[in-house]
């Protein structure tokens, strides 16, 4: 999801002087943690999808995790180029709408518009878990626990994006805590669960079973594309630092996913930590095995609900202001009701918010308030995302001739093509796919009837930036 940094506050019009803006140092750290806020948040939820794919074998789970990681680093080595391609911005859609025409620009926005929602569904799903996790008597009430801090979350957008920062404080405050546990893990005293840590008699062969159970995990890849929309965000640098800021935060983003996931799920095969006990989450359980019951458990488990309703804040901002700029604002031609643009006093485009706010409410609804649900359906329509960029940038690689930067994109968007194949192939998941085509569908037939306004190519830059 596409998470939105803080930006310097204008001049005061008529004071003797400017405010001065914020230091590089700062300025980078508020925009990349929070950025990154939501690839971080699906460390919570990403490694117990995988487990559970793989049936509760923790033999297989670092393998398994390793291979998604790998991924990621593809997947990120396309959005390093892009971001050097488009530094004001713009994301798939901008490198599928010049590789191949702004009709091509829809499905990247159809594949966004619905992850946003999922974004939001399983963020808040998890964030109840989290609470759940460490409270059990908020149990018999998960649904309404959760559309509560659904209703919550969106009511905060009202303000506009003052809470960026804060976005960023919370993503560090859980890597700090997260590393923490970690460390506790490997080197204190701890409990051991009772899990098995070898495979199960007549299952399938651990290749085969790797292969399968990776899809499911690659809801860690969400977000993955954020720095190369974020970036519209920072106005008042030049095209160079866009680019180094962007592809500071991809870095950053890869050592603290990468690093978290692989150090968590190594920690989880050590201490035999399975598959959690109703009404737990597994990195709670981990983290009850390194840490034992004591604060920094229930600091842990604050600071993941905290970063899960960050990340859901963030898809609030961006969700309804990418409709906000579908419906055309500063003189720009509208393919979505203008009436989705109205926004308050803050910016906000509140008929918008509200639109996000339904649709999460109804997955929520259907999903009974559980994330392992939705993660299902998680890693498609962003996947689909994905592959128009890799193809896009291949396409240029080859156009340009840097055959090594075409072969690379090739492989990854091969991979990813076969994520999504398998995701697909659980069945309820091809929900996701449907809604993203006809999102699509449907905005490409509004943009003919209103003329093929020119500009869509840059509509994820505006709305970041409007």
């Amino acid at each position: 999801m596409t998470h939105q940094p803080p930006t310097a506050p204008p001049a005061v019009s008529g004071a003797p002087t400017a405010r001065r803006p914020p230091r590089r140092s700062v300025l980078f750290f508020a925009f990349a943690f929070a950025v990154i806020a939501d690839p971080v948040s699906s460390v919570a939820y990403a490694i117990e999808a995988a487990l559970r794919a793989l049936h509760g074998d923790l033999s297989r789970l670092v393998p398994t995790m390793s291979l998604v990681v790998g991924l990621v680093v593809l997947v990120t080595a396309n959005y390093w180029q892009l971001v050097a391609r488009f530094p004001k911005g713009g994301g798939a859609a901008a490198a599928a709408g010049r590789a191949f025409g702004p009709q091509w620009t829809f499905l990247p926005i159809g594949a966004l518009v619905v992850d946003f929602v999922l974004t939001i569904g399983v963020s808040i799903s998890a964030a109840t878990s989290a609470v759940i996790a460490l409270a059990p008597g908020v149990a018999p009430w998960r649904i309404p626990f959760a559309l509560l801090l659904l209703a919550a979350v969106a009511g905060l957008t009202w303000f506009g994006h003052r809470g960026r920062l804060l976005f960023a404080v919370m993503t560090a405050v859980f890597v700090a805590v997260a590393v923490a546990v970690i460390v506790l893990g490997f080197t204190g005293p701890h409990t051991h669960g009772t899990a098995p840590s070898t495979p199960h008699p007549g299952g399938p062969p651990a290749v085969l079973a790797i292969v399968l159970a990776f899809p499911v995990a690659m809801a860690l890849a969400t977000g993955i594309e954020a720095p190369s929309t974020a970036i519209a965000q920072l106005g008042q640098l030049d095209d160079t630092a866009r680019r180094r800021f962007g592809r500071g935060t991809l870095a950053l983003l890869l050592v603290i996913v990468g690093g978290l996931t692989l150090a968590l799920a190594a920690l989880a095969t050590r201490l035999h930590t399975g598959l959690p006990a109703h009404n737990s989450t597994q990195i709670a359980d981990i983290a009850h095995a390194a840490t034992g019951p004591g604060w920094l458990y229930t600091v842990f488990q604050l600071a993941s609900a905290l970063l899960l309703l960050a990340a859901a804040s963030s898809s609030f901002q961006a969700g309804p202001g990418l409709l906000k700029a579908l419906a055309g604002t500063d003189g720009r031609a509208g393919v979505l009701p203008a009436w989705l643009g109205r926004t308050n006093r803050q910016y906000t485009p509140y008929w918008s918010v509200l639109v996000y706010l339904a649709a999460a409410a109804v997955i929520i609804l259907a999903a009974a308030g559980k994330e392992q649900k939705l993660v299902l359906f998680y890693a498609v329509s962003v996947f689909v995302s994905f592959l128009v960029g890799l193809i896009a940038m291949t396409r240029f690689a080859r156009t340009e001739h840097h055959p090594a930067l075409a072969a690379l994109n090739a492989v990854a968007a091969t991979a990813v093509a076969f994520t999504l194949v398998i995701n697909l192939a659980r069945g309820w998941p091809l929900l996701s796919l449907a809604a993203t085509l006809l999102i699509a569908a449907a905005l490409r037939l509004r943009w003919t009837r209103a003329g093929r306004p020119s500009g869509l190519e840059d509509i994820e830059a505006h709305s970041e930036g409007g």
